[in-house]
């Protein structure tokens, strides 16, 4: 159980230097099975490896378990009532779900990742994810409050991959530690966000002088009607919102890059899909379209291969709200459980071979298999609503690499 107070957190927070399970889950579940107790940062908690059990727990949310995060993400990303995770939610798939990408967000991809990408083609070399992180952080930017970063005092991009390194971190709020300097950034980044809703509230800039309504400018639409709109949460949410959309692309589209020069047989066929689809188009300089994006069947099963193996969270977790029966024993109320994502989807029983790179296994699984043991934007009604999102901007991205570069 590790060490007093602390328990196995150090253990679970230092990361594998492969693809492989980090060797804290490799060699308990190894020694316990799929599932077992452990302690972190002085709480119990449940870690589960089990598809079946996955499954059941994340169809009982509200129920049996609710949300619950490591101190430092529960710090960063503060905690939100029902009522506004479902407003949350809805306003987040309004303007980055399916509808939105349709309509205007995918040919705007495509025009932003072109002039990225000439941009990168003039270095002589470019740590990628870096460079991914500035470009999914401004490209969201833009979407939520119209990239108004002139004047910020700090560089935006570059905080947010700091602050990724501290998000794993031991809580312990002291200066010279990865989660004081964490937080530290956290509190930058919400001084740049507030300053620019403070503009925006100010009577003399509401007038959107002819641009299309960005998130921000809806949530301010929305404060007399919804009361827990403050301004403090709309901080909060176009922090969140910045994070979400360009972490779990950035780490991805790194990953992609080292497998698809280490596997030439991928980008081959990659690049013979990408050529088909513009032999089909009438007009070589029209933009993508949804059908195009639609039709790009190995391009998604390399993405799904991608994450599978890049395993970006180390797992979702849950918080018992009732005691919970499993195989004879009690999970007491209050016990925290963590589904090991990263255990599901290396899982031998399910993916031949689980360490290798092979976009082609996607042609055979089946999608109700597929729900228990692949989860890399989560799961059910939880599951990330910028989803779409994330793989759309992947699968553009690789178009334009593939067919210009």
């Amino acid at each position: 159980m590790g060490f007093p107070l602390i328990g196995e957190t150090l253990q679970l927070i230092l990361p594998s230097h492969s693809l492989d399970l980090p060797p804290f889950l490799k060699n308990r579940i190894q020694k316990y099975g799929q599932m077992f107790k452990t302690n972190i940062a002085g709480r119990p908690v449940i870690i589960s490896a089990d598809p079946e059990f996955n499954n059941f727990i994340l169809k009982q949310d509200g129920k049996l378990v609710d949300t619950w995060s490591l101190d430092t993400f529960a710090e960063v990303f503060e905690q939100n009532t029902h009522s506004s995770r479902k407003y949350t939610r809805h306003l987040t798939l309004n303007h980055f779900g399916v509808e939105a990408l349709k309509e205007k967000l995918l040919p705007q991809m495509e025009n932003y990742i072109n002039l990225i990408l000439e941009k990168w083609s003039g270095h002589e070399s470019l740590e990628v994810k870096s460079a991914a992180i500035k470009m999914t952080v401004d490209f969201a930017a833009k979407q939520i409050f119209s990239g108004d970063l002139e004047n910020a005092p700090y560089n935006i991009s570059d905080m947010f991959r700091d602050l990724v390194e501290g998000l794993m971190s031991f809580p312990i709020n002291l200066p010279g530690t990865a989660h004081h300097k964490c937080l530290q950034i956290h509190k930058k980044v919400r001084e740049t966000m507030r300053d620019i809703l403070k503009k925006r509230l100010d009577s003399s800039t509401k007038n959107r002088d002819n641009r299309e309504e960005d998130l921000v400018d809806h949530l301010l639409r929305d404060m007399d009607s919804q009361k827990f709109l403050t301004e403090d949460y709309i901080v909060q949410m176009m922090f969140g919102l910045l994070f979400v959309t360009s972490d779990s692309i950035s780490t991805t589209l790194a990953l992609s890059f080292k497998l698809l020069v280490e596997h030439p047989d991928v980008l081959e066929e990659l690049i013979t899909e990408h050529e088909t689809i513009l032999k089909n188009k009438e007009n070589l300089d029209a933009p993508l379209s949804w059908n195009d994006y639609k039709s790009m069947t190995f391009t998604l099963q390399v993405i799904n291969e991608v994450l599978r193996l890049g395993n970006i969270a180390p797992g979702l977790f849950r918080r018992a709200l009732k005691d919970i029966p499993v195989n004879g024993y009690t999970i007491p109320a209050g016990w925290v459980i963590m589904i090991a994502t990263a255990a599901l989807h290396l899982n031998s029983n399910q993916f031949e071979n689980p360490l290798s790179f092979n976009p082609w296994r996607w042609k055979d699984i089946q999608s109700s298999c597929g729900a228990k043991n692949f989860m890399p934007f989560g799961s059910g009604m939880k599951q990330c609503a910028g989803a779409e999102y994330s793989r759309v901007f992947l699968a553009t991205f690789l178009h334009v690499l593939v067919t210009k570069y």
